[in-house]
């Protein structure tokens, strides 16, 4: 599985989000400021949009998780799934062996 890199750059990103936060009195909401900016960078309304939730969430403003608790989860779920990957090949094994031990001719 390859890593696949954003297109764009943590610094456009708080970039983008630092104008959004700086301009919004320009204009009549936030997001029609989000709307201007997103054209100006090149990205979605909709994708600025979330950078700016992400951005309120770190800095405690909104509710929800960091993007640190984010990594932490995401880096927790990996663990869980190779683990229970891990245990399914440890039962199958186990029942393979367990199955040629009953298959074993018995000695006296």
């Amino acid at each position: 599985m390859t890593k696949r890199t954003p297109p764009f750059s943590p610094e456009v990103r708080a970039r983008a989000v630092r104008m959004v936060l700086d301009h919004r009195e320009e204009h009549g909401s936030q997001w029609a400021a989000i709307q201007s900016i997103a054209a100006k960078i090149g990205c979605s309304g909709e994708t600025l949009r979330n950078w700016l939730r992400q951005a309120e969430r770190d800095q405690g403003s909104r509710a929800g998780p960091t993007s640190e608790e984010r990594e932490r989860i995401k880096s927790l779920e990996r663990e869980v799934r190779e683990l229970r990957q891990a245990n399914e090949i440890l039962r199958k094994a186990s029942a393979y062996f367990a199955q040629a031990e009953l298959d074993r001719p018995f000695r006296r």
